[in-house]
């Protein structure tokens, strides 16, 4: 699959989150927006890498960013996922993973030296005209967080 660039038109799309309601990207117009792609909520990276971003949506805020998720698992886990971990940022359910793809955040990985077909932890950054300003892909979920700070100027909390 082929993965966005920096300047590349960022997918639309309406998904559904925890609630139980549509989030659809282009309503979000004018604003910034960290999307991140991860394999399945309530494992132990993918923890990390939510109460990350959980920890720092308030520098992420003031920066002018809004924070979604994606993953694969249906709206009822993520709930789960979100109550358990106190997320305060919407997850969003993609279960036929074809966000993913249009995103370039599925397709071939390797996984403890094979090569798999799954989600490829990512994250982009897009810019209130709709255009990719950041594209990280085959990203480590312990420190990504800041890294994505850093790249973006936000200083850490």
């Amino acid at each position: 699959m082929p993965r966005l660039s920096v300047g590349d038109t960022a997918p639309d799309f309406t998904l559904t989150n925890q609630d139980e309601k549509s989030v659809t990207l282009s309503e979000f117009k004018g604003q910034r927006v960290v999307v991140y792609f991860y394999p399945a909520a309530m494992t132990p990276g993918c923890t990390t890498e939510a109460c990350d971003f959980r920890d720092s949506l308030s520098a992420l805020s003031a920066a002018g960013l809004v924070v979604l998720g994606i993953s694969p698992d249906k709206p009822e886990k993520l709930k789960k996922f979100a109550e358990k971990e106190s997320l305060n940022f919407d997850l969003l359910s993609d279960p036929d993973k074809s966000m993913m793809e249009a995103w370039g955040a599925f397709g071939e990985k390797k996984n403890y030296g094979k090569v798999v077909q799954g989600v490829i932890r990512s994250t982009l950054v897009i810019d209130a005209d709709g255009a990719v300003e950041l594209a990280q892909y085959n990203v480590k979920a312990t420190g990504h967080v800041a890294r994505v700070r850093k790249a973006l100027g936000i200083d850490a909390a």
